[in-house]
C-alpha cells in the first residue's frame, strides 16, 4: 500500500512539473527583453504580430528608444509609442523585417475578471534575453487594489492581481499566467512579499488605447472620491444592495461634477446603470469611450436618500 501511494505521489509529481515545463515553453516565446541606457534591464511581452510590445512603464520612463531582444536572443531597436504612468504601462513597437526569421509570437490574454483566491498562477521574465525565468505561486486575496508604496507610483493601484510568486528584480513588465498559459497580469511590483501585477483585462484596455492613439483616452469628472461602507438601511435601497460606495471629498470648479450638482458628502452608487463600489469600478466606466461627451444617470445617496443626477464627463486625454 505504502509503495503504491509512493508511486501515486511521484506519478502526480512528474505530471505538475511537465504541466509546468509546458506552460513555461509555451508562455517563454512571448517574453522578452528590454535595456535602455537609463533603465537598464527589464521585461516585456510580444503584444501584436506587427510589433507591438507592452511592458510596465516605470521601466521606460523618459525614455524614448529602447532594445527589444526576442526569443531567437537577437535585438531590435524599438520606440516607446505610449506611455501611461498612472497604470504604469507602457506600449513599444519594434521594426523586424520577415528577412529576419523573427519570431512574433503574441501573448495570449485570458480571463481575469473571474479570478479566486488559491488559484495557481506562475511569473514569467527575461530581463537579460537570454533564458526565460520562472516562478509560481497562487493568487492569495481576491482584493482588487492596494496603497501604494513605491517610487513610481503612490496612492491607490486599482485592478491588480496578488500573489505570493516571487517576482526577482528583472520581473517586472513579464507575465503572470493562469495554468493554461493565458495572461491575467502584467508584473509590477514586488512588496511585503508578495507579487503586484496589473489585471490583464486592464492592461488590454490600456494598452490597445496607447497602441491605437498614443495616449489614454478617459472621461473626467472632476471630484475627489474614496470608499465608504453603506449602512445596510441605506444600502437596501439599492437593486441589488450594495455594502460599499464612493463618497466624495471635493469637487472642482468648471467641471462636469460641478455642473451636475454633485456636493461634497454626496455617496455615488451607481454610473449609466452600473454599481459603483470601489474607484476601480468608477475608472473602468470613466475609460469607455462611448461615455465621453455623453449624458449619463449618476445615482447617488445625499441625506441617506437615493437620487439622480445626469452628467456629461469631459474628455481628460494623458501621456507620458
Amino acid at each position: 500500500m505504502t509503495e503504491k501511494r509512493n508511486l501515486d505521489t511521484r506519478n502526480a509529481l512528474v505530471s505538475l512539473s511537465q504541466a509546468i515545463e509546458n506552460v513555461a515553453a509555451k508562455v517563454s516565446q512571448s517574453v522578452v527583453s528590454i535595456r535602455s541606457r537609463n533603465r537598464g534591464n527589464g521585461s516585456a511581452v510580444v503584444w501584436t504580430t506587427d510589433g507591438h510590445i507592452v511592458t510596465c512603464s516605470h521601466l521606460v520612463r523618459k525614455v524614448d528608444e529602447v532594445e527589444v531582444s526576442l526569443s531567437n536572443g537577437k535585438f531590435f531597436p524599438a520606440k516607446v509609442i505610449g506611455n501611461d504612468p498612472y497604470s504604469d504601462i507602457a506600449v513599444l513597437k519594434i521594426q523586424a523585417s520577415d528577412s529576419d526569421n523573427t519570431p512574433i509570437k503574441p501573448i495570449e490574454i485570458g480571463d481575469s475578471e473571474n479570478l479566486k483566491a488559491g488559484q495557481f498562477v506562475l511569473a514569467l521574465a527575461n530581463p537579460y534575453g537570454e533564458y526565460p525565468s520562472i516562478t509560481e505561486g497562487v493568487i492569495t486575496s481576491e482584493r482588487s487594489s492596494i496603497r501604494g508604496g513605491g517610487w513610481w507610483w503612490a496612492g491607490i493601484m486599482d485592478n491588480i492581481v496578488i500573489t505570493d510568486a516571487s517576482l526577482n528584480p528583472g520581473y517586472s513588465g513579464g507575465p503572470l499566467v493562469d495554468v493554461e498559459g493565458k495572461m491575467i497580469g502584467l508584473n509590477a511590483a514586488y512588496i511585503s512579499s508578495r507579487g503586484i501585477a496589473i489585471r490583464g483585462s486592464k492592461v488590454k484596455n490600456i494598452a490597445d488605447q496607447l497602441a491605437k492613439y498614443g495616449a489614454i483616452k478617459s472621461a473626467y469628472l472632476g471630484i475627489i472620491t474614496d470608499i465608504i461602507s453603506l449602512p445596510p438601511e441605506v444600502g437596501a435601497q439599492l437593486e441589488p444592495s450594495q455594502g460599499e460606495g464612493l463618497i466624495i471629498l471635493s469637487v472642482e470648479k468648471d467641471t462636469a461634477a460641478k455642473k451636475a450638482g454633485l456636493l461634497i458628502g454626496d455617496i455615488i452608487v451607481k454610473f449609466d446603470n452600473e454599481p459603483i463600489t470601489n474607484m476601480h469600478d468608477l475608472r473602468r466606466q470613466l475609460l469607455k469611450q462611448d461615455v465621453i461627451g455623453k449624458s449619463v444617470k449618476l445615482a447617488i445617496i445625499r441625506g441617506e436618500k437615493k437620487t439622480e443626477l445626469t452628467i456629461t464627463p469631459r474628455e481628460a486625454s494623458r501621456s507620458g
